[in-house]
């Protein structure tokens, strides 16, 4: 098997573009709904959300759909946010000053409640180790006895 060595700075960048190419195309797909209430509806927070969102959503599994609802009362700007992606359902509500930091509040949120459900997922395939094993451990690692 020959490996395949690279010349300059051009082909290494185009195989670096190559590979995020392949990687963004194997990432599920993202479907952002977002609702404005008492507030007009911008292209400019459209985008933002859906662009926060399609980043937040690379550690789902499955294509998921995201609905934003963004609200305005007075001096207060919330936001309320539901991911749903095969059978996880997460929720988020956050309220600032800024209906951008809200976005970024509620992408933090909800990133984090990705994660930690895919640590559990994870860490409940792990097998514990059997009371034989550990007792076998034990005896290995005791010093001076036969």
């Amino acid at each position: 098997m020959k490996k395949e060595f690279s010349r300059g700075k051009r082909t290494r960048k185009t195989a670096r573009k190559l590979r995020r190419a392949k990687r963004l195309a194997g990432a599920p797909a993202v479907t952002v709904a977002v609702t404005f209430r008492h507030v007009e509806p911008t292209q400019a927070l459209h985008e933002y959300a859906q662009r926060k969102f399609a980043a937040v959503a690379k550690y789902a599994r499955r294509p998921c759909q995201v609905h934003l609802i963004l609200t305005v009362d007075k001096y207060r700007q919330r936001g309320e946010v539901t991911l749903k992606s095969g059978r996880l359902a997460l929720t988020a509500q956050e309220e600032t000053k800024d209906l951008y930091s809200v976005i970024d509040l509620l992408a933090d949120k909800v990133g984090r409640q990705l994660r930690r459900s895919h640590q559990k997922i994870v860490a409940r395939k792990t097998r514990a180790p059997s009371a034989g094993e550990v007792l076998a451990e034990v005896e290995d690692s005791e010093p001076g006895r036969r």
